[in-house]
């Protein structure tokens, strides 16, 4: 490999130091309040859970690769999923906030999906498939339209001012309530 030295004055040294921060991802075992803080703005992947419940948040402060374990936002006042996880090991909690979409959760999903008590009218960018349970009930939903193709355990959308059931998910491996 062919080196090559490069002279960089103080302003190109801080956009490169920018630049190659904002691609850099931290790996850590968990973020909840207690350290939350010192990863806003980053791209972290974590190994074990994430616990952002009750902060007051109105966006996800991180950017999130992965989390090994559960992904916990509920009870905030999120109006988008832009941020989490594309990959979560275990359960997704955005329950009690102000979401009208699921844009921005996660494509891959080992356990279940708690997204009841929000604002939703589309479960579009729902995931595909679910290994728990999926539970959408006390919003706005007209149709289950973009529901998960496949769901672990139960689907509960009861609460919500349907006028079908076209969309529900093609397996549904617990109880169907609506």
């Amino acid at each position: 490999m062919k080196k090559v030295l490069v002279e960089l004055n103080e302003r190109e040294l801080k956009v490169l130091k920018r630049v190659l921060n904002e691609n850099e991802v931290i790996e850590v075992d968990l973020i909840d309040k207690y350290n939350y803080k010192e990863y806003i703005g980053k791209t972290v992947k974590v190994t074990g859970d994430v616990d952002l419940i009750g902060l007051g948040l109105t966006k996800i402060p991180i950017n999130f690769t992965e989390v090994g374990g559960y992904f916990n936002c509920s009870s905030n006042n999120l109006t988008s999923l832009k941020g989490a996880p594309r990959k979560v090991g275990g359960v997704f909690y955005c329950s009690w906030n102000k979401l009208t979409s699921l844009a921005g959760a996660p494509e891959e999903l080992g356990g279940g999906f708690y997204c009841h008590r929000n604002q939703l009218t589309s479960l579009k960018g729902a995931p595909k498939e679910v290994g728990g349970g999926f539970y959408c009930w006390k919003n706005q939903l007209s149709s289950l339209v973009g529901a998960p193709e496949k769901v672990g355990c139960d689907f509960y959308c009861y609460d919500n001012p349907l006028k079908s059931t076209k969309g529900k998910p093609e397996y549904i491996g617990g109880r169907f309530e609506y």
